[in-house]
């Protein structure tokens, strides 16, 4: 093999500098109507305390099962799965969505682009010297020049991170005041990070701190013990109805997402209880033991009967298990509940679809026509009604569904070609005719944007 040049190893190093600042690969998202409507209502308070726009700040649910929560770009929080697995009351997922909104309201995701830049431009500017003392023949002057700059920028952005997190930290603690919210789940949760850290063998000493993109968790949780517990609320009982659904919601999302035999260890068959029912009913259904999730299922309506959610359940285990008539029934009861969410309504019309009956159709496209003007990021609800529109002829609007479909799966080659066929056969003006323009012109600068980066 041959040895690397000097030149060509400063390079190099500038290429993984550059790349090491771009974006990580997109994660999964969970969409579970549920679970969405439960974290909606938990951050509620927050936002109006911190005096956000109501109904302008998002939660997304990230199929991860690490325990982070995170906000990128305008008002959206995303919370991993493996923060609500974590945690043991909804009063802990509060605090930490006190914590996000308050990076949220102190512009941190702009902040920290251009601190990013910032840093990015130091090492890059060190990577730069370090080529020309190379070509000038000092080398090892050259890879010191380089090592020098790179400590600079790191050290630089890891300070103003730990500074964000510490005061955004403060600001959570005065929204949970605000809202008449106990800080006990965020000072809860700090220590359940502390103890993980320490399992995980990261040291909790001064100097570790110069290191970490976050406050050392024994610090962040003496500054907000010494806050909160001086509070008003400090004191306030939790909301008991809140918690329950958190239970429940938690034990459903277990069960969706575990092996079967976790779920089985976690929830026994002689625990009889909702969650215990819930997270068994979807590690039968995973594991094709039918019978046995509609068990579960039924047992559980036989309890709340008009519990929109475990109607949803049957309706769910009955469809995917080739019943989609019978899966009508609960189907459309849920939808009533919930006064047609979408994903339910989504999930009805993909029921009325699969009985391969047509006179089922027109309903079908009723419920997903008001499913996606509801929730427009629901691509397997756009390919439903893409089928639908095929189905009667409507080709036109089935192409600008699936344009629809793909620009959302960032398929924008196809998603372009289908959106300027519906432009080009829809009526002159028409909504679709908009909205076929409007997709067009983000799967275009979608893809003018994927070609400047190379």
């Amino acid at each position: 093999m041959r040895r690397p040049q000097p030149l060509a190893v400063l390079l190099a190093l500038l290429a993984s500098a550059i790349l090491a600042v771009q974006p990580v690969a997109a994660q999964s998202i969970l969409r579970d109507a549920e679970t969405e409507e439960l974290l909606k209502d938990m951050v509620a308070p927050l936002v109006e305390a911190s005096e956000l726009e109501p109904g302008n700040v998002e939660l997304v649910l990230i199929n991860d099962g690490s325990i982070n929560a995170f906000v990128a770009g305008g008002q959206a929080i995303y919370v991993h799965s493996g923060l609500i697995n974590e945690a043991e009351t909804a009063n802990e997922v509060q605090g930490v969505l006190a914590h996000e909104l308050g990076h949220i309201t102190a512009g941190h995701v702009v902040r920290f682009d251009e601190r990013t830049k910032r840093a990015t431009n130091i090492s890059i500017l060190s990577l730069l010297l370090g080529v020309g003392a190379a070509l000038a023949g000092a080398g090892e002057g050259a890879m010191g020049i380089i090592a020098a700059g790179q400590q600079a920028a790191m050290g630089s952005f890891l300070s103003f991170n730990r500074d964000q997190e510490a005061s955004t930290d403060l600001a959570g603690a005065r929204y949970l005041s605000g809202a008449g919210i106990t800080g006990k789940g965020m000072i809860k949760f700090f220590e359940r990070l502390r103890g993980n850290e320490i399992r995980a063998g990261y040291s909790q000493a001064d100097e570790a701190a110069y290191a970490r993109t976050h406050p050392l968790s024994g610090d962040r949780i003496q500054v907000l013990r010494g806050l909160l517990e001086k509070d008003p609320a400090w004191d306030a009982p939790p909301d008991l109805a809140l918690q329950e659904r958190f239970v429940r919601a938690k034990a459903k999302l277990f069960g969706y997402l575990a092996e079967p035999q976790r779920t089985f260890n976690a929830y026994p068959p002689r625990d009889t209880s909702i969650p215990a029912r819930y997270a068994r009913a979807y590690a039968y259904h995973k594991e094709a033991r039918v019978d046995m999730a509609l068990a579960e299922a039924d047992a559980l309506l036989a309890a709340e009967p008009d519990n929109p959610w475990f109607l949803e359940l049957k309706g769910q285990v009955l469809l995917e298990s080739g019943r989609p008539v019978e899966a009508l029934v609960p189907l459309r009861r849920a939808t009533e509940l919930t006064r047609a969410h979408p994903l339910i309504a989504g999930m009805l019309g993909h029921a009325l679809i699969a009985t391969e009956n047509k006179a089922n159709f027109p309903e079908a496209e009723q419920v997903l026509r008001a499913s996606v003007q509801k929730d427009r990021y629901n691509p397997f609800a756009w390919y439903q009604l893409g089928v639908v529109y095929e189905a009667r002829g409507d080709i036109p609007r089935a192409r600008l569904a699936s344009a629809e479909q793909q620009v959302m799966n960032r398929l924008y080659p196809q998603a372009l070609m289908n959106a300027q066929a519906a432009e080009a056969s829809l009526p002159y003006g028409s909504p679709d005719w908009i909205r076929a323009q409007d997709v067009a012109l983000e799967a275009r600068a979608e893809l003018e944007r994927l070609r400047d980066r190379r």
